[in-house]
Order: C-alpha cells, then structure tokens, then sequence
C-alpha cells in the first residue's frame, strides 16, 4: 500500500534518536508483510511508534517495500507523516533554498 509521505529510494536509515536528533524525520525502510502502529495524536512517548492501548493510532499493513518518512517531533499536520513543521519558517526562497543545499 503506497503510503503518503512515502518514498521508494533505497539506502536510507533510521536517524539517531539522541538530542535535537529527535526532532528531524525517521526514514524508516518497510518490508512487504509488515504490520506497523504509528502515532496520530502526537502524544506517543516512542514517535513515530504507538502504544498498542492507544485507540489513535494508525495500523499499516505493508504490501510492498518502501521508505516512510515518519515524524518524530509531534508537530505534523499530516501524523504519522513528517510535513516538515519541526523546521522554522524561513523568510524567502533564497533562505528555503541555502537551507535546503545547507542543511542548515
């Protein structure tokens, strides 16, 4: 099942889940037949990952293999998907830009 705020490159890994790292999207390779449970509500102690008593959390069944870019900061609009709102707004483009090719 395609999943929105998924990818198909391969070659990513997990981020570190240590300080401000926390904040910055998992990229989370899926295999086909996996069943995942990923936060909606924000409040997981574990994001992306939910409790199994949450009645929020959103159950996939993989079907193919692919790469989910999952938030871990709680602020998406978009949960269990990163829509990039751990990231502070930038005044232009050209700041959009130099961040982008920066990592900045």
């Amino acid at each position: 099942m395609p999943a929105s705020g998924s990818t198909d490159d391969a070659g990513e890994r997990p981020l570190p889940d240590t300080g401000e790292g926390a904040s910055l999207p998992e990229v989370r390779r899926v295999e086909p037949g996996a069943t995942l449970l990923l936060c909606r509500c924000g409040r997981s102690p574990r994001l992306p990952d939910c409790p199994s008593d949450c009645r929020q959390g959103l159950s996939l069944h993989i079907e193919r293999q692919q790469l989910l870019i999952l938030c871990r900061c709680g602020l998406s609009r978009r949960l269990p998907y990163c829509d990039g709102s751990h990231a502070p707004a930038t005044p232009s483009l050209r700041d959009k830009w130099r961040r982008f090719w920066q990592g900045g």
